[in-house]
């Protein structure tokens, strides 16, 4: 990781009012359906987490990852109090890999959240992903437009590509992307 979010800032990312500016339910409801495999990339202490695991109860679940234990911790007893603990899995990834072999080929979405600009190699990482996300799988980045420039955010979009990711949908700093062999994808 080039830079990584003090756990104090997480407190504020988790903090109820920022549902009034990102809806996690309006954002990820066209994605996130019951009983699938999520992964939250870089979730810190879960605001899109918790929301994730309400949206693919009873049967799905979704994957948290982060660099810091502490914000797993936090996310851990969130997800208690709001009684998704048996949808939520933590887990600490050191900065080089994901840790995901395990569900290779059996993840249905994958939410990067501001987290890609603290990513020190995003181009191994978009492979990692690409080798776990099945074929009807979506990656739905997002990056802040106050930290992360248009040419940044091209850029990540470019090794997602090389990856094998396509692009479905594009607005400033959000992007879909899809694996090639994807129904979605217009030919």
């Amino acid at each position: 990781m080039q830079h990584t979010c003090p756990v104090w800032i997480g407190y504020l990312l988790a903090h109820p009012i920022r549902k009034l500016f990102h809806c996690p339910r309006r954002i990820l409801s066209p994605f996130v359906k019951s009983n699938m495999t999520v992964i939250d990339l870089g979730s810190a202490m879960g605001f899109f987490s918790i929301p994730m695991a309400k949206l693919v109860a009873p049967q799905g679940r979704v994957i948290c990852l982060d660099v810091q234990q502490e914000m797993l911790e936090q996310l851990q007893r969130r997800a208690c109090k709001a009684g998704v603990q048996e949808q939520i899995e933590t887990r600490l990834c050191p900065h080089h890999t994901l840790g995901l072999s395990d569900v290779a080929g059996h993840v249905d979405f994958v939410l990067a959240s501001a987290v890609i600009h603290e990513l020190a190699n995003p181009a191994e990482i978009f492979k990692e992903l690409y080798g776990i996300v099945h074929k009807d799988g979506i990656l739905y980045i997002v990056e802040p437009r106050a930290h992360v420039s248009r040419r940044a955010f091209e850029k990540s979009l470019s090794q997602a590509r090389k990856a094998g990711f396509k692009i479905k949908e594009q607005k400033r700093n959000k992007a879909t992307l899809i694996k090639p062999d994807n129904p979605f994808v217009k030919r």
